[in-house]
């Protein structure tokens, strides 16, 4: 077996030790951390101005579009408050009641021997309905009579196109007057009567009460 001899073993040794210095190691890890930072800032820097040229383009795209889309939102605003004014409109004119169609009942109520000398009516607030007040005067044997055939009238008539119809006299009064109805001449009675009704579509009459009637009949 060959025998080897190191005379040098001192100085490698020497070597190895310089080569494992501490502060030679922690000056090579600083070496490596710093240019992996400073790459990281150059990138940050690059990503910076890339961000900020997108961000000066955009900027001007929005000065380019901004006077219309000002002038489309004071548009949008004034085109929302016509649409809400125009609700408001259409929601009166489908609420609102129309006297014409009430006026032909009542006329179609008036016999030869009574006579209307007054009418007032009002609608109630938030259409809870309509209230009037007919005032005139009736002729006959039995003026009251021909009064109350009128009241009856009224109901019926009205009935036919509004809700909860109540005709109820407020003042009936015999008068002295005589007056010539067809060649007759006829005792008069003074009445107010106070008409009330909904302004709602009557509905059908339900099935028992259709039958009731119809047994009574």
């Amino acid at each position: 077996m060959a025998l080897h001899l190191n005379l040098l073993h001192e100085e490698i040794l020497e070597q190895r030790q310089r080569q494992r210095d501490p502060l030679k190691i922690g000056v090579i890890v600083l070496g490596v951390l710093g240019s992996v930072f400073f790459l990281y800032y150059i990138w940050t820097a690059y990503r910076t101005l890339e961000i900020k040229s997108h961000l000066a383009t955009v900027e001007r795209d929005w000065a380019k579009v901004e006077p219309q889309v000002t002038t489309a939102q004071k548009r949008s605003a004034e085109l929302n408050e016509i649409i809400k004014t125009t609700h408001v409109l259409d929601d009166y004119i489908e609420s609102r009641f129309y006297w014409a169609p009430f006026l032909d009942r009542v006329a179609r109520c008036v016999a030869p021997n009574t006579q209307l000398t007054k009418i007032e009516g009002s609608v109630l607030e938030e259409n809870k309905g309509i209230n009037v007040s007919i005032e005139g005067l009736a002729a006959g044997r039995e003026p009251r009579a021909a009064a109350e055939d009128l009241r009856q009238m009224l109901v019926e008539q009205l009935g036919k196109s509004y809700t909860d119809v109540k005709v109820e006299f407020k003042a009936l009064e015999d008068l002295d007057t005589i007056v010539n109805v067809g060649g007759t001449n006829m005792a008069t009675a003074h009445y107010i009567l106070t008409v009330t009704f909904g302004t709602g579509a009557p509905g059908k009459p339900a099935a028992g009460v259709a039958t009731e009637k119809a047994s009574k009949r």
